[in-house]
């Protein structure tokens, strides 16, 4: 019997050596699953693929105190290196102000110096002027030491705050009327020169003819040098009379208004001997009798 001969058109492509082992051929070909396949297909969809938002953070963070470690180390190397560099120039310029404060005080002392030889002259020239009474033009200008009786006047600013109402000091614009100012001592000084006072000084100051009280804020000037209170007024006189008289006049009662209305601390005492110095600045000034016209009767 004869067979069939065999139609190898219709015959299908020869099986595979490994057809038997399908699984193990889909496992090595396909080694992602599925499932992560598409979640990361979705994350690079949404712009999310990559590293985890906590685990960016975390990198951040540590290149950030990285960053800082790297500029604070920077930073004290340069202050390492600086520091001699610094110390040297502070060292320089205190040496700088040390040398201005001595040439300074050299300059003060060479014043003083020259204030003292023009203050011996001026003392001569009036003597040799005055005639036979040099001295007491020396002494009336100031350009001597005077000794004498007289009286010794303190005046203290306030304790207290200042009060209210109505008294001399309102219509000057005076905010704290329990200071004594410029105006008080120029009023205390002129009633001494009116109640019979030679010779004035306050708080070692000496006064001439041509010495001037005014005020720099709330500090007392004398001939441009502050004062601090408490203040001691020496004047040189009749200590029975000067005193009296001085309370007696405008001047005085004035002071006293202060005492009352606003606290101004002032005692008035008699010395039986009181020196005042020299006056520090000395202005010398001279007059001569103008010659008569010719032809004037």
């Amino acid at each position: 019997m004869s067979q069939p001969p065999h139609n190898r058109s219709s015959a299908g492509p020869p099986a595979r050596p490994d057809a038997s082992m399908s699984l193990l051929t889909h496992v090595m070909d396909h080694s992602l699953d599925e499932g992560y396949a598409e979640a990361t297909a979705r994350r690079e969809a949404d712009g999310t693929a990559g590293l985890p938002r906590t685990l960016k953070a975390k990198l951040a963070l540590a290149a950030g105190l990285v960053l800082a470690a790297m500029v604070v180390t920077l930073g004290a190397a340069q202050a390492r290196v600086a520091a001699p560099v610094l110390a040297k120039e502070r060292q320089e310029l205190i040496e700088r102000v040390e040398r201005a404060d001595a040439h300074a005080d050299g300059l003060e002392r060479d014043v003083d110096r020259l204030r003292s030889e023009v203050a011996d002259r001026q003392r001569a020239v009036l003597r040799q002027q005055g005639g036979g009474q040099g001295q007491l033009v020396a002494s009336l200008s100031g350009a001597t030491e005077v000794r004498g009786p007289g009286v010794r006047l303190e005046v203290d600013d306030a304790k207290g705050s200042s009060s209210s109402g109505g008294g001399p000091r309102e219509s000057s614009g005076f905010s704290d009327t329990g200071r004594l100012r410029d105006r008080d001592m120029q009023r205390i000084v002129n009633g001494l020169w009116q109640s019979g006072a030679e010779a004035i000084s306050i708080n070692g100051q000496r006064l001439t003819a041509l010495s001037a009280i005014r005020a720099a804020g709330d500090a007392i000037l004398v001939d441009n040098r502050p004062l601090v209170p408490p203040y001691e007024v020496l004047a040189i006189g009749d200590k029975k009379r000067l005193g009296t008289t001085f309370q007696d006049s405008l001047d005085g009662q004035y002071l006293h208004v202060l005492q009352e209305s606003y606290g101004i601390r002032a005692n008035l005492s008699a010395v039986d001997e009181l020196k005042l110095p020299a006056a520090s600045s000395l202005t010398v000034r001279t007059a001569t009798a103008a010659e008569p016209k010719k032809g004037a009767s």
